[in-house]
């Protein structure tokens, strides 16, 4: 079975940067589990950097409705509200495949050839055999290295923002869900589509893998 890969963002250039991406990443994957009450001493001993940059990151959090601060109660993790699918999903399924279509086309040759190399570790995977936390590693890995490789920081930023509430339903669900095999099918087809500069196939795969990601979640739910 083909390892997940280690996502290919860039290196954090400050500690906050760093406490950041690590309590954005529990929060994420549910390794924080929803309204759960944010411990900012372990967290800053699990990730070696001190309390300010925690409580700094956990400012930017905030705005990013992933935790949610109280006075005189402390910070939590915001609960998985799964009203809130539709509303994601309708941003998600108009900007991502701008993104797919951006990426094919604006992508430069390292982009694409770390793209095409990451289809074809995922073609090998036995998505059966996957456990749930490295099938989300994965799917959080494609989405992310097509988002920067779209060129547009700003609808980067976007769609990471859009992409973690929707993973985080994912995670809530990812045990009752069957199809696991279509799931990175979709994923195989439109990395390949990026990488072979097909900006109408990327366009078409990216719409299609969030509209079957709904409708697989509103099936379990």
């Amino acid at each position: 079975m083909t390892a997940v890969p280690e996502d290919l963002e860039p290196a954090p250039t400050s500690l906050a940067e760093r406490a950041y991406a690590a309590i954005r990443d529990r929060l994420v994957m549910l390794d924080i589990a929803p309204m759960a009450a944010i411990d900012e001493a372990a967290l800053a001993e699990a990730i070696g950097v001190g309390r300010t940059p925690v409580r700094e990151a956990l400012k930017r959090l905030e705005t990013e409705r992933l935790v949610v601060s109280y006075p005189r109660r402390g910070t939590f993790a915001t609960s998985v509200d799964l009203t809130e699918l539709a509303y994601v999903s309708e941003i998600r399924v108009r900007l991502e495949p701008w993104a797919a279509r951006r990426a094919a086309e604006h992508a430069g040759e390292a982009a694409r050839a770390q793209i095409g190399e990451l289809a074809d570790a995922l073609a090998t995977t036995e998505a059966h055999r996957l456990s749930r936390h490295e099938l989300m590693r994965w799917d959080l890995r494609v989405h992310r290295a097509l988002y920067r490789a779209a060129g547009n920081p700003h609808l980067e930023d976007t769609l990471v923002r859009y992409h973690n509430l929707a993973t985080r339903i994912f995670c809530l669900f990812v045990d009752r869900l069957a199809h696991f095999d279509r799931h990175v099918g979709e994923h195989v087809h439109l990395l390949r589509a990026v990488a072979d500069r097909d900006p109408s196939g990327a366009e078409q795969a990216a719409r299609d893998h969030v509209t079957h990601f709904e409708k697989a979640i509103r099936a379990v739910i």
